[in-house]
């Protein structure tokens, strides 16, 4: 007879249900190589101090020709090592440090300090930027840990990432002091944003203010980029006037998104440069002024207007939409004529241009991309570390900004063609 009953031993726990997926990927390379990182560390230190204390561990003081001991002064001496805990992308090693005392000119002694290794260092420079790197590319600070496990032995916390991440501002405030006088700004596009972040131990809204400057090659660069609290006149001001305090040139070009505040700004710096008012924001403003029956048909009519092919095509088809939506919905029709001339100021320039000059769509796309690599945290740490965090994906290569339509024609001047806005 068969016996039924069920062998449990399969189901009782043992080491290997505790492995995770990769754990026996073992790599002999790796392997030997993260054996030699400690005696490679360690011999570079010691041979760092050689030099200082000119001579080797257990080594005499140089002598001349004749054999004798050199008269030179003593450097220092040794005095035994300490134990440091080092991490790299080699993984997580302890080194013994060597230390020495070395000689004063008044007679006293100091500590010697290595350059390769600098006093309270825990990290190599590549493992700190591995981990900013990670967290500029969406990994939340508490996932950074297991992101990279596998790689620096599991020797990084959420705490460490933030203290890395910090490390980041000296290079944030020297790009925030940079002079511009040397840059060959010829067009600048913008916009602002809005994120959340913590103040005061509470989610809250603030605006960031971009500043993307096109240089004469038609390459686009980032040039500000502020947390403020709204899109005010005041706000806008304040990053203008630093941007022409610290040397940027007057412009040729402006496309901006519209805002009453930065219109304002603009007209206080820089009265009489030709302004582009983004077509996307109006097309959303004419859209929010009908019901929706009507959305795809304004549309149409938008598109035709604004993408058609000569200044004197768009000129027709503004008139046409203004009598056809006068008549329709006249919030519609009012709402494009507040835009006034500067919804088609594009059509001066050159039509190779028309593409990137009709839209705040450089800054927008920068917007995306922005809040889907904080998309895993709901809520920023504080307004600055949002600016930062906008600027660094600009200045670690994660994101990158190619130059703009038709910048082969940048050099020519824009056509003087007044907008006949009789309809």
């Amino acid at each position: 007879m068969m016996d039924d009953s069920i062998d449990t031993t399969g189901f009782q726990p043992d080491a290997a249900a505790d492995a995770h997926l990769f754990d026996s990927w073992f790599d002999p390379i790796e392997h030997a190589v993260r054996d030699r990182v400690r005696s490679f560390i360690e011999g570079l230190i010691e041979g760092e101090l050689a030099a200082v204390l000119a001579r080797p561990r257990y080594g005499r003081r140089a002598q001349n020709g004749d054999g004798a001991a050199t008269s030179a002064a003593v450097a220092g001496h040794r005095h035994g090592r300490r134990t440091r805990t080092l991490t790299g992308t080699f993984g997580r090693t302890e080194i013994a440090v060597p230390r020495a005392r070395l000689m004063q000119p008044d007679g006293g002694t100091t500590e010697w300090k290595s350059a390769a290794l600098r006093t309270y260092q825990r990290r190599t420079q590549a493992a700190e930027a591995l981990i900013a790197s990670a967290y500029l590319a969406g990994v939340n600070t508490r996932r950074v840990r297991r992101a990279l496990a596998a790689l620096l032995g599991g020797a990084v916390g959420k705490d460490i990432v933030s203290r890395t991440w910090r490390k980041v501002k000296g290079d944030w405030d020297a790009w925030n002091a940079r002079s511009l006088t040397d840059e060959p700004i010829v067009r600048l596009i913008l916009d602002g944003t809005v994120v959340r972040v913590r103040l005061d131990r509470k989610a809250t809204a603030i605006s960031l203010l971009v500043v993307i400057g096109v240089r004469a090659d038609g390459q686009k660069v980032l040039l500000a980029v502020r947390n403020m609290g709204g899109e005010s006149a005041e706000a806008w001001r304040a990053v203008l006037d630093d941007l022409i305090k610290r040397g940027l040139r007057r412009p040729d070009f402006l496309i901006v998104d519209g805002a009453a505040g930065l219109d304002a700004a603009i007209a206080a710096v820089w009265d009489g440069v030709p302004v582009q008012r983004c077509t996307v924001h109006k097309h959303r403003n004419l859209l929010a002024h009908a019901p929706e029956r009507l959305h795809e048909e304004i549309t149409a009519d938008y598109s035709d207007m604004i993408y058609a092919a000569t200044p004197e095509a768009i000129e027709t088809r503004r008139k046409a939409f203004i009598r056809k939506w006068r008549l329709k919905h006249h919030a519609v029709a009012d709402s494009l004529e507040e835009a006034g001339d500067r919804l088609f100021a594009f059509a001066a320039l050159p039509p190779s241009q028309w593409k990137s000059a009709r839209t705040t769509n450089a800054i927008e796309r920068l917007h995306e991309e922005f809040k889907r690599r904080i998309k895993t945290q709901t809520v920023l740490p504080s307004a600055e570390t949002a600016a930062m965090l906008f600027w660094a994906l600009l200045a670690s290569g994660q994101i990158m900004m190619r130059k703009i339509d038709g910048w082969r024609t940048l050099a020519t001047s824009p056509i003087a063609q007044p907008v006949d806005l009789a309809a």
